[in-house]
């Protein structure tokens, strides 16, 4: 069966590709933004935003090609605020200011969807607890990270510089990066993409 990505993010190409899976890549061609308003407009919580925006991109996807299509997302929310990703390094500047000394959960979310229909989804919701570093680190940070700030919502990537903004990560290390892949990998096995 053919697998697709519904997403163009490098993270999660790369941590199936690691995974040894075999997917085409597709963007969903979604506008997110709109989405994410509506979703805040109607007050919902941070998973629920997660597994809609996931489903959504599945969707957009699947509608229009055949396989199994795979979409994520990760929202991150402190206290009530949600943060999306930095336009800039100065809002990159201001989010990590905002996070400094503070625990955040990154509510990340998969879903698998076929013929233009959900039939699995996933969300896992880790915290992550930043420690108060000075301003002289963080305006290093920003210099050493330049664009990658770009990348990831919260200005960071755990899996590269990112890691010495923290005191401590609870919940699954994959999530954090974007993809609950465990899960994700024990459901292709059940549907016989990935070998017992």
């Amino acid at each position: 069966m053919n697998l697709v990505l519904a997403s163009t993010s490098v993270t999660r190409q790369d941590l199936l590709r690691a995974a040894g899976l075999d997917f085409e890549a597709i963007a969903p061609g979604v506008d997110e933004e709109v989405a994410k308003r509506e979703m805040r407009a109607q007050a919902m919580a941070p998973q629920e935003q997660a597994a809609a925006l996931a489903a959504l991109k599945a969707l957009a996807v699947s509608e229009r090609r055949g396989g199994l299509v795979l979409g994520g997302d990760q929202v991150l929310a402190i206290g009530p605020e949600t943060l999306d990703k930095p336009k800039d390094r100065a809002e990159a500047r201001e989010q990590l200011i905002r996070l400094r000394g503070h625990t955040h959960e990154l509510a990340t979310s998969i879903v698998a969807a076929r013929d233009g229909a959900v039939i699995w989804r996933h969300t896992e919701a880790p915290k992550l607890k930043m420690r108060a570093f000075s301003d002289a680190f963080l305006d290093e940070y920003l210099r050493r990270a330049d664009e990658t700030v770009l990348r990831s919502v919260g200005g960071y990537q755990l899996e590269a510089l990112g890691a010495q903004l923290f005191e401590r990560v609870e919940g699954d290390y994959f999530s954090v990066l974007g993809l609950p892949l465990l899960p994700l990998l024990a459901f292709l096995r059940e549907q016989g993409i990935v070998a017992t």
